[in-house]
């Protein structure tokens, strides 16, 4: 026997698993009405609990009468052979997703996004299908928000190759940060609009848009070169412009940490790139690295090894340097925890080295998802490390 309590529990339940559904509203549905039915208890189960049936049937005649009841309460008879004849709540039928939003204390939600789903769509056919998957956008959006991206929408579908840095699009009060955090709802939708459905456009190529150059740093560690740069020693330039240095050093060190990086010291033919992270598909962007001894010194964790693993994709011959066990283990009182490990099992350009310090990370073997810093070494020691290996003939490997 289902009270109107557990009635609204199950109702709200519905909703949330349907009310993007029924936001599109499929022609071809035929789920209404819904019926939810409301238990009928046999006589014998009526004898056993009496007063619950009582207050069972009360419970529905009181929602009847309240003159808030929202649906159809449909009533049986039942005729006993004790209990004589009985009129007992059957179902409930709710004609539409608005009756449901009712019961389930969404109707001003439902209400708000049904409106801007139709608002939408009445101009822009094409989103019906998709505008299911931003209930919530429409829902929840306050009125200057929408009105920001109705705005947004509506300028870059009618300027499809503007070329405009996102700060300059006119549209009021939509600044680059307002953008940022919904680059992914306009470049869905902008790409439901123009047919453009690839996985692999991004943002800025998707809706007509100029992005910020990407910027490397990097420090040149020998005078020598440094002269060729009018002295500049450290340098943050968009990758296209650093490709074209004519620098040509023997030796370069990626690290992962920028304040690592600013601790290195002169150094002969040598160059340090700082901070790209998992951004180190820009080396590929070099072609004076080709030519240079490369050297990556991350984190030791298990997306240190990632990264390391990413950019031998570019650079075959990279060297990892202070990355190995002995570093690890003698450094165990500075270690952290990792909070969440890379997925991968295996990584394929890992030496068999790299790979079962990789392997004992994921496993544990060291404990519980050991990571030690790059910057926690002691840099003495890996100052004295850097420059022996720069210094190491080019023929003879490390």
């Amino acid at each position: 026997m289902r009270l109107p309590e557990e009635v609204h529990k199950l109702l709200v339940r519905r909703f949330q698993r349907k009310h993007r559904e029924w936001l599109v509203g499929d022609a071809h549905d035929q789920q209404w009405p819904l019926e939810v039915t409301l238990g009928v208890p046999t006589e014998q189960t009526a004898l056993k609990q009496i007063d619950g049936v009582r207050a069972w049937v009360q419970a529905w005649r009181s929602w009847q009468t309240s003159g808030q009841s929202v649906g159809t309460l449909s009533w049986c008879e039942r005729r006993w052979r004790t209990l004589g004849v009985q009129s007992l709540p059957d179902k409930l039928s709710l004609q539409n997703a608005q009756e449901v939003a009712l019961w389930a204390g969404e109707l001003t939600r439902w209400e708000r996004a049904k409106s801007r789903y139709q608002t939408l769509v009445t101009r822009w056919p094409a989103l019906e299908r998709q505008l299911a998957k931003y209930f919530e956008v429409l829902a929840d959006y306050d009125d200057i928000d929408f009105r920001r991206m109705v705005d947004m929408l509506d300028w870059i579908f009618s300027n499809p190759h503007s070329n405009l840095y996102p700060r300059q699009i006119p549209v009021v009060g939509a600044d680059s940060k307002w953008l940022e955090s919904r680059k992914s709802l306009i470049s869905d939708l902008i790409g439901v609009l123009r047919g453009d459905l690839a996985d692999d456009r991004d943002f800025f190529s998707r809706c007509g848009l100029k992005a910020q150059p990407q910027l490397i740093r990097l420090r040149i560690l020998d005078p020598s070169l440094r002269v060729r740069l009018g002295g500049l020693s450290d340098v943050s330039a968009p990758i296209d412009e650093v490709a074209r240095l004519t620098i040509e050093p023997q030796n370069v060190f990626i690290v992962e940490n920028l304040q690592t990086g600013l601790a290195f010291e002169d150094l002969p033919n040598s160059v340090v790139i700082m901070r790209l992270g998992y951004a180190v598909d820009v080396l590929g962007q070099l072609p004076w690295l080709q030519q240079a001894r490369c050297f990556y010194w991350g984190d030791m964790d298990t997306h240190g090894f990632a990264i390391l693993n990413r950019a031998r994709t570019y650079l075959p011959n990279l060297q990892s340097v202070l990355m190995d066990e002995a570093t690890l283990l003698s450094h165990q009182s500075l270690w952290v925890q990792e909070k969440d490990q890379h997925p991968a099992s295996e990584l394929g350009l890992l030496t068999d080295a790299e790979q079962r310090i990789y392997a004992s990370l994921k496993t544990q073997t060291y404990g519980q998802q050991v990571r030690l810093e790059q910057e926690r070494i002691g840099w003495d020691g890996a100052w004295t490390v850097i420059q022996t290996v720069s210094a190491q003939d080019a023929d003879s490997g490390e």
